[in-house]
């Protein structure tokens, strides 16, 4: 193992798996980067293949820890496209912690959140993803920023589905003090 730490930030893109290892070889895995990682490096976390956005991978295991287990509380920032206009209601129950989703162990009340409409100026800055979301002509969409300092599994999808608002298009942009600024996706910086 390296003696020195090493970090590295990824703008994982949509339909990329969150580790190296490949149980088909079909499968778009961060070992299809055009970056040559240290061998001992992994990634702090998971997005799920239908997400995008920010993935920090290092070698650093109490770093790891800290950003991975709730009690440290460091936030994670999206920028969610949802199906639908969510009303002043239901954006109040993601800051009151006012929404369950169910989980493995059973049924879980989500911890209050910051929650906010993205202004037009700044999801327009956002990269087309390939592929497009689905378009539909009469049902309109929304773009939200959800920021937690938690992180169950498919959670954010679960809570739009919670206000009938279903994710269309999920995007980690910040970590801590981490984020995806001047970034598209498929790209690595190393910090």
């Amino acid at each position: 193992m390296s003696s020195k730490n090493k970090y590295f930030l990824v703008y994982k893109p949509f339909g990329m798996l969150s580790q190296f290892s490949k149980s088909n070889p079909n499968e778009s895995t961060l070992q299809d980067l055009e970056f040559d990682f240290p061998k001992d490096v992994y990634p702090v976390g998971r997005l799920d293949k239908d997400s995008e956005g920010l993935l920090i991978l290092t070698n650093n295991n109490y770093f790891k820890l800290q950003h991975t287990d709730p009690k440290f509380e460091k936030a994670k920032k999206y920028w969610v496209q949802v199906e639908g206009i969510p009303e002043e209601r239901d954006l109040h129950r993601f800051e009151t912690g006012d929404i369950r989703i169910k989980v493995k162990s059973g049924i879980y009340n989500c911890k209050p959140s910051k929650i906010r409409l993205l202004s037009q100026n700044e999801f327009e800055l956002i990269p087309p993803r390939n592929p497009p979301i689905r378009f539909r002509k009469n049902i309109p969409t929304t773009w939200i920023e959800i920021e937690l300092k938690e992180g169950k599994n498919r959670q954010i999808r679960k809570m739009t589905a919670q206000i009938n608002c279903p994710t269309l298009r999920l995007i980690r942009i910040a970590s801590d003090e981490y984020s995806l600024t001047n970034m598209m996706p498929g790209e690595v910086r190393e910090i």
